[in-house]
């Protein structure tokens, strides 16, 4: 059967615009559809991507975009995924895609889907947190942690990996306290663990962040207390949003998560994932782009039929 694109990739993030692009030089019809919601639109300054250290993740897609359009074999358009479905088990899948920004919609079929769709996250429910995310609190401690070493610094969350995030913090900050907002899970022995670097657990309820022009100076407490820091890091709830591919019946981890093999093969036949959407979540730039190559020679290989290893 003749598709109308050998691979359709859904969303054009680090990961999505990478595996389009080794994808175009292997000559496959590629058609990328991405709804122009990039989860680090609050982000002024991307690190740790060899040759774009200190870029702006905005300047970083348009690059990429701009050197996706040279291969004729390459299709970029804003559009929102409404669902993927199967043409036959043995023939591919057809997708249908609403355009945004005056883009028209899409319906397509594709031999292949990978998808590279980011993640939506809702931050602990604090007035002015919004106002210092991505300026003075961060969500990647990898990207962001070297800037504030050997600072005063907080982390905030509501989730069960405080303790083992934390332990990543103090790497640069011995500094650093755990706020769990009374909800945040922190055991007795991963307290005292954490204690013996020197990080302190507090367990009471968060009223604010506060401080001035992007830059954090103290959490509140909702009993009145305030404690003083110079910024931080925020644990985000993290949803895959994966809606438009329930009907696939793909496997995922605890987290909703998509699980793939090593490849980026997910458990459905012909679709393939990379970046934040798999375990284990949200990845430094330069590791999604990285995944998006390696899935993108994985589904080439996949559509000659070159046998596995």
């Amino acid at each position: 059967m003749t598709h109308d694109y050998d691979v359709v990739v859904v969303g054009a993030g680090p990961a999505g615009l990478s595996a389009a692009l080794n994808l175009a030089r292997a000559r496959r019809r590629v058609l990328v559809l991405d709804a122009n919601r990039p989860r680090n639109a609050a982000t002024l300054v991307s690190h740790g991507f060899l040759t774009r250290d200190g870029v702006a993740p905005h300047e970083l897609r348009r690059l990429a975009r701009e050197e996706l359009a040279q291969y004729p074999e390459a299709e970029l358009q804003l559009a929102t995924v409404l669902r993927v479905t199967n043409v036959d088990s043995d023939e591919g899948f057809a997708v249908e895609a609403k355009g945004v920004n005056a883009s028209p919609s899409r319906s397509v079929t594709a031999s292949r889907v990978l998808i590279a769709t980011g993640l939506r996250e809702t931050l602990p429910a604090l007035p002015s947190i919004r106002a210092f995310y991505g300026l003075g609190l961060f969500s990647c401690i990898e990207c962001d942690g070297y800037e504030y070493g050997d600072r005063p610094l907080a982390l905030i969350g509501e989730t069960s990996d405080l303790a083992s995030r934390a332990l990543l913090i103090a790497q640069w900050s011995h500094n650093l306290i755990v706020f769990t907002n009374g909800v945040g899970r922190v055991s007795p022995t991963q307290e005292a663990v954490l204690a013996d670097r020197g990080v302190r657990v507090e367990r009471r309820e968060i009223a604010d962040v506060v401080g001035d022009r992007g830059v954090v100076s103290a959490v509140l407490l909702a009993d009145g207390g305030s404690i003083p820091v110079d910024g931080g890091f925020v644990r985000p709830r993290w949803d895959a949003a994966l809606g438009y591919v329930e009907g696939l019946g793909l496997g995922t981890d605890g987290w909703g998560l998509l699980e793939t093999d090593a490849d980026g093969r997910t458990s459905v036949a012909g679709v393939y994932a990379a970046g934040d959407s798999t375990a284990p979540g949200p990845q430094q730039l330069i590791v999604a782009a990285g995944a998006g190559a390696r899935v993108a020679a994985t589904i080439n290989r996949d559509l000659i039929g070159i046998p596995r290893h």
